[in-house]
């Protein structure tokens, strides 16, 4: 199950590089509506990851980054993630209190999971975004990915 998930990481990563870079060479069109859409998307995958490591977090999800801290924010949340993949026991259960207080408790696969499925769906609301711009848009579809 492990390669399964570095598996779907890399591709994350490799997507949120591809929309960065899109950004880049597209700087008029970061605006608040997706310098909020990919800060959330960067800022839930750290609260995730530090969920899963019992780590407390400084980080707000709406905190918000410059175009000159995206690639960063994503190697950082790369690492950190490939790092909880070989060090972490799947099924571990982790006990966590979200951001409205509430105690949960989920098993770190289904953890990493959600952190892929949440950046998928936002990276498709980004896209659609830069597309209404005048972006020419970018395919960050999966089975791309592995062409």
């Amino acid at each position: 199950m492990k390669s399964f998930f570095k598996d779907k990481f890399e591709y994350n990563y490799a997507s949120n590089k591809a929309v960065i870079l899109l950004i880049e060479a597209n700087p008029k069109a970061y605006t608040e509506r997706i310098q909020t859409l990919l800060s959330h998307t960067f800022n839930a995958h750290a609260i995730w990851n530090n969920r899963i490591l019992q780590q407390k977090h400084s980080i707000g999800v709406w905190d918000l980054y410059q175009i000159s801290e995206l690639q960063s924010q994503n190697r950082e949340h790369q690492s950190n993630s490939l790092a909880i993949l070989s060090e972490t026991d799947l099924e571990k259960e982790i006990e966590y209190i979200d951001s409205k207080g509430t105690k949960y408790t989920n098993k770190a696969a289904d953890i990493l999971y959600h952190i892929i499925n949440h950046s998928t769906y936002h990276r498709g609301q980004i896209i659609s975004e830069l597309k209404t711009l005048g972006v020419s848009p970018i395919a960050t579809d999966f089975i791309f990915f592995k062409r």
